[in-house]
C-alpha cells in the first residue's frame, strides 16, 4: 500500500539551535523549513524531520544512517568538522573508525549533540541489499 509513497524520517531533538547547526553545517543538508515543532531537512528528495521535544532518551542503536560511495573520504570529511565517531569494545575498527562487517560492507557510527546514533555505510559490491 505505502510503496509508492515518499518515506519520511524522524529524530528528535533537546536543543532545536545545536540540532540546526549539526544537521546543516555539519552534515550539510539543507534546511526547508524551522517550524514550531519541527526542523525539517531534505534527506535527499525526502524529509527529515528533526522534532523538538522537552524530553529525550537517545535510542541504543542506529536511527538514521548513510549509503556512501567511499566511507574513508566521507569519515574524514566529518572529523573535520568536529564529528567524532564511536569506539565499540570488541570491534576491529580502523584509525577512522570504520568497522568491516563479515558481508564486506564498511560502516561507522557517530552521535548527533542530543546522542542520536548516526552511521555511514559503504556497501561491498558482493553485499546482496543494495540500494535501489
Amino acid at each position: 500500500m505505502l510503496s509508492k509513497n515518499d518515506s519520511v524520517s524522524f529524530v528528535a531533538t533537546l536543543d532545536s539551535t545545536a540540532a540546526r547547526v549539526f544537521y546543516e553545517d555539519v552534515l550539510g543538508l539543507k534546511l526547508i523549513a524551522d517550524e514550531y515543532f519541527a526542523l525539517v531537512f531534505d534527506l535527499n528528495g525526502h524529509a527529515l524531520r528533526i522534532a523538538k521535544v522537552d524530553a529525550l532518551t537517545p535510542a541504543k542503536h542506529t536511527v538514521l544512517g548513510w549509503n556512501v560511495n567511499d566511507i574513508a573520504a566521507a569519515a574524514k570529511s566529518l572529523g573535520a568538522r568536529g564529528v567524532v565517531f564511536e569506539r565499540f569494545d570488541g570491534m576491529d575498527q580502523d584509525d577512522l573508525g570504520i568497522w568491516l562487517s563479515p558481508s564486506g560492507a564498511k560502516v561507522a557510527w557517530f552521535k548527533d549533540p542530543d546522542g542520536n546514533s548516526l552511521s555511514l555505510t559503504q556497501l561491498s559490491i558482493d553485499d546482496p541489499v543494495q540500494p535501489v
